[in-house]
C-alpha cells in the first residue's frame, strides 16, 4: 500500500464545489483512490466570504474509519457544528444548528421528544395516509402522462407526511417545498439563483449569493415555524410542533427560536432522504432490468432488501463534521484537539473491504451494513424507518399499477457536496 499520500491524492480536492460536479464515476475512482491510503487525507477548508474558516478536514472514508466515530461521540463530537465544514456564524447557526449540532445529555433529551414521533404506533398509524397519498399521486400521474419523476412523484409523498405531522397547513407547503430546495441545493444556480463565474478556466458556482438566499428561506421557514408555535401554545393539537411546545427539557420550555430550528431539521430531513432515494431508485430499477424483474416476481418478500441497497447506492446525504476533543487514535493516525473530520457516508457504503462487489446494485445483498441513515450512534437518523415506509409504499404502488414505469433519460444532479440529489428525472411508461 502507498505511503507517501501525494500520487493517492493528485488531482482530488474535496474541497473544490467542482470535483462534485463531475460524474459519480469518476467520483466514485477518486474516493477508492482515497480509501487506499494508509493515513486520511486531509484538505484545506473552502474560504467563504463572511464565515470564520479553519485550516482544514481529515475524510474518512473508510467504512471502519466512519463507523467508529459515529460510535464515539465523546471524542468526534457533533458540537459546535455538523452540518458545515466552518463553524457556522450565530446567525446563521439560529436556523440551521440543531439537535445534530448537539452531544448527549441535551441532545438526547430533545431527541426523546421528537421520537414521539417516529414510534410503531404512530408510524402504524400513518400507513393508510401513506397509502392514499400514494394513491393520489398515481392517480395523478395516469391522468398527467410521462414527464419529471423527482417533482410529479417522488417530492410529493415525503413533503405531505412531514408536513402532516408538523401541521403545516396546505397553503404553506409549497413554500416549504421552495425553500428546503433552496437550503439543501446551496451552490445550485437552479435553486439559489446564483451567477456561475469563470476563475482559471473553470466555471464555479456563486456562493455568495447561494448563502444570502439560503439565510432567507431559513428566515422564511423559521418563520413559519414560529408561527405554528404560538398557535399551538394557545391550543394544542396533536401533531409535533404541540410536541414541542408542551415539552420540557432540563426543566425548560423550548424556545420559539429553539423550535423553529428543529422544525427546519424535521422539514428538510423529513424530505431529501426519501425523495432522493426514490429518485435514485427508479433510476437503478431501470438501468439493471434483472434486479427490477427479481423485485417484481416477489415485491413484498425483496422489498426490504431492495430499499436498504436503494439507500445505500444512493446515499442521500453525503458527510457530516465531527470534532474531535482530545487526543485519539483511530486507523493508524493520531488525531488532536480541535481536528475536524468529515464523515464520507457515501465512500463507507462503496468501501470493498466490507461489501463484495460494491459497485454492483443487488437487491437480495446480505448482510447490507450501508450508512446511508448515517453511522451508527446517538445521530442515526430518527426518521429512517419512516423513510423505509414510504419507499416502500410508494413503489408498491407505482409497480403495482404502472409497471412499465422507468426513467427515460440522465438524471439532472444536484450541484453539492453535501447532497446527492437529483433534481429532475424524465419518466415514462
Amino acid at each position: 500500500m502507498a505511503t507517501s499520500g501525494v500520487r493517492e491524492t493528485a488531482g482530488i480536492d474535496l474541497s473544490d464545489l467542482t470535483f462534485w460536479s463531475r460524474s459519480p464515476e469518476r467520483r466514485e475512482r477518486a474516493f477508492e483512490r482515497l480509501r487506499e491510503r494508509e493515513h486520511p487525507a486531509f484538505f484545506p477548508e473552502l474560504k467563504l466570504p463572511f464565515i470564520k474558516t479553519g485550516p482544514g478536514y481529515y475524510a474518512l472514508v473508510r467504512h471502519a474509519d466512519v463507523v467508529g466515530a459515529s460510535r464515539d461521540p465523546r471524542v468526534f463530537s457533533s458540537e459546535p457544528c455538523s452540518n458545515s465544514v466552518a463553524d457556522l456564524p450565530r446567525y446563521m447557526a439560529r436556523y440551521f444548528g440543531s439537535m445534530i449540532n448537539m452531544d448527549d445529555p441535551r441532545h438526547a433529551k430533545i431527541r426523546r421528544i421528537v421520537s414521539r414521533a417516529f414510534t410503531p404506533r404512530v408510524l402504524a398509524k400513518l400507513e393508510t395516509d401513506l397509502q392514499a397519498g400514494a394513491t393520489r399521486i398515481v392517480d395523478d400521474l395516469l391522468a398527467r402522462g410521462p414527464g419529471d419523476f423527482v417533482t410529479d412523484v417522488a417530492a410529493r409523498l415525503p413533503l405531505q407526511v412531514i408536513c402532516d405531522m408538523m401541521g403545516v397547513p396546505e397553503r404553506a407547503r409549497p413554500m416549504v417545498y421552495a425553500r428546503t430546495n433552496v437550503i439543501l441545493g446551496l451552490g445550485d444556480p437552479e435553486y439559489t439563483g446564483g451567477r456561475e463565474f469563470v476563475r482559471d478556466g473553470i466555471t464555479r458556482p456563486g456562493v455568495l449569493y447561494g448563502l444570502t438566499r439560503a439565510m432567507t428561506a431559513g428566515y422564511e421557514l423559521n418563520h413559519l415555524a414560529m408561527k405554528l408555535a404560538r398557535a399551538r401554545r394557545r391550543e394544542p393539537g396533536d401533531d409535533l410542533v404541540s410536541a414541542l411546545v408542551t415539552a420540557n427539557v432540563d426543566g425548560e420550555s423550548l424556545t420559539d427560536q429553539e423550535i423553529g430550528s428543529f422544525f427546519i431539521l424535521l422539514v428538510v430531513a423529513g424530505n431529501e432522504t426519501t425523495r432522493n432515494a426514490m429518485s435514485h431508485g427508479l433510476k437503478l430499477l431501470t438501468d439493471d432490468p434483472e434486479q427490477r424483474a427479481l423485485l417484481l416476481e416477489d415485491f413484498d418478500g425483496r422489498i426490504a432488501g431492495a430499499v436498504e441497497e436503494i439507500v445505500r447506492m444512493a446515499t442521500p446525504v453525503i458527510q457530516f463534521r465531527r470534532t474531535v476533543t482530545r487526543e485519539h487514535e483511530m486507523n493508524g493516525h493520531l488525531y488532536r484537539p480541535g481536528d475536524k473530520v468529515l464523515l464520507f457516508y457515501n465512500s463507507a457504503n462503496r468501501d470493498g473491504s466490507v461489501f463484495e462487489d460494491p459497485g454492483v446494485f443487488d437487491i437480495t445483498r446480505s448482510p447490507n451494513p450501508h450508512v446511508g441513515f448515517g453511522g451508527p450512534g446517538p445521530h442515526f437518523c430518527l426518521g429512517a424507518n419512516l423513510a423505509r415506509r414510504e419507499i416502500t409504499v410508494m413503489f408498491r404502488e407505482l409497480f403495482g399499477r404502472v409497471p412499465g414505469i422507468r426513467s427515460s433519460g440522465e438524471p439532472d444532479r444536484l450541484y453539492s457536496n453535501f447532497i446527492n440529489g437529483i433534481k429532475h428525472l424524465p419518466f415514462t411508461y
